[in-house]
């Protein structure tokens, strides 16, 4: 297996600019995950290494070769796409197969390899099935076997999930780590979903607008955020945002009415800056308080409360254990100084 470069990555469509000279390393063996709202250049980035959308400029690179301008078939690559995309007149292992008797594979070989593939994704029983005999997992699990056929040095995901159940969605999770733990093979991840990126991946890199907003690991993204679009996308519920205004040797956060200190070194006094605090770093007293309780979602062993100010800004607290508020209650919240985070409200940039 192989790593993946990308130098000065441009795509464009006649004047529009999609992606922006995108520079990333993804190292051999390495699970990365490209993850952003929708529109953001995940998947033209994706389809770019696949050699499915032409480089405008820059150059990528998978291991020492240069592939910039090569075909998809003469990269290397194999890729898992949203939709199956499975032969429905094939049984399973014909469909796994397909490629490689397209490439004059001697079906012994291809027999071997289809084995192979299966023993890994648990297929054995579904070969001699067609696909409208499968689950929805069953079947994604075929486009995986597929792509492991050919043998690839990079895995290319394209969303692979979303046409999926919730239940399944979990599943197949659960069966992509295993697969990049057992065959250690480098991947390249598409999701919109920040969850599926946490749970799988080895480096993420957030995207907006074509351009990388932030590389790392997972929890160093969640702890460590650079800029308030990636504290709000990392983390589920998403981060809370509140203004405020350096006053003393705190924020003044009208929405709490109150002054809060923080660790983090506090421009001049007056700066407008943006506080953030995630829901499970958020105290809930209930007591009589300047905050009401709108909405509180009981999900069993967690309870997100839904707390109104009366600034109308919106901040998201996490309870647990036998006592919770209830809709209606008058709420104080209390956090820790080192689980705030103070943002430019201009730039909206990290203040460290």
């Amino acid at each position: 297996m192989t790593g993946v470069t990308l130098r000065n990555a441009i795509k464009r469509y006649g004047d529009v600019q999609v992606i922006h000279g995108i520079d990333l390393e993804v190292q051999d063996g390495e699970f990365c995950v490209f993850v952003g709202p929708s529109g953001c250049g995940k998947s033209t980035l994706l389809r770019m290494i696949a050699g499915l959308e032409e480089t405008t400029e820059g150059a990528i690179n998978i291991g020492a070769r240069d592939v910039t301008r090569l075909d998809p078939s003469e990269r290397g690559v194999a890729m898992v796409f949203q939709t199956y995309a499975l032969y429905p007149h094939m049984t399973v292992a014909e469909n796994m197969g397909f490629g490689l008797k397209m490439n004059g594979v001697s079906k012994t070989e291809i027999a071997q390899k289809v084995k192979a593939a299966s023993d890994i994704l648990k297929l054995d029983e579904y070969l001699s099935r067609k696909p409208a005999n499968l689950s929805g997992g069953q079947r994604q699990r075929v486009a995986i076997g597929r792509a492991i056929v050919r043998g690839p040095e990079v895995f290319l995901f394209d969303e692979p999930l979303s046409n999926l159940d919730a239940e399944l969605r979990v599943e197949m999770r659960v069966e992509i780590a295993r697969l990049h733990k057992e065959i250690g093979a480098t991947m390249i991840y598409v999701t919109h979903d920040q969850v599926e990126a946490m749970t799988l991946a080895d480096k993420i890199v957030v995207l907006r607008a074509g351009h990388i907003e932030q590389v790392g690991a997972p929890l160093d993204l969640y702890r460590d955020p650079d800029n308030r679009f990636v504290a709000g996308f990392i983390g589920s519920p998403a981060m809370n945002f509140l203004n405020g205004k350096v006053e003393g040797g705190g924020v003044a956060v009208p929405a709490l009415g109150r002054t809060v200190e923080v660790t983090a070194k506090l421009p001049e006094q007056g700066s407008d800056v943006i506080l953030g605090v995630r829901p499970e770093h958020i105290e809930v007293q209930r007591e009589q308080g300047g905050l009401r309780a709108d909405l509180s979602e009981a999900l069993g062993g967690v309870s997100y409360l839904h707390l109104g100010t009366h600034t109308d800004e919106r901040i998201i607290a996490e309870e647990r254990g036998d006592e919770r508020a209830r809709e209606g209650d008058s709420i104080d919240i209390s956090f820790e100084p080192r689980r705030a985070m103070l943002f430019d409200a201009v730039t909206e940039m990290r203040i460290r």
